[in-house]
């Protein structure tokens, strides 16, 4: 049976923030950078939540995070 997995808004957000923290990519490249780590039968669902949320493929990967909170050192 296959399963597939739906790609909301907060879902692509946390793997976008889980592969920033992993260093798999970085927060400057554009969003469709992600499309090497979801399946491909799955990206147009995630093309279509993004769209609907009005991020561009061609924006940044840190448009995709929330508001970061950094301690002083």
């Amino acid at each position: 049976m296959i399963t597939s997995v739906k790609y909301s808004i907060d879902v692509i957000k946390d793997e976008a923030r889980q592969l920033v923290n992993k260093g798999a990519v970085s927060r400057h490249q554009p969003i469709y950078t992600l499309c090497q780590y979801i399946p491909a039968r799955e990206w147009v669902c995630v093309e279509c939540e993004l769209e609907e949320s009005e991020f561009l493929l061609k924006d940044r990967i840190v448009d995709l995070l929330d508001r970061e909170d950094w301690e002083d050192d």
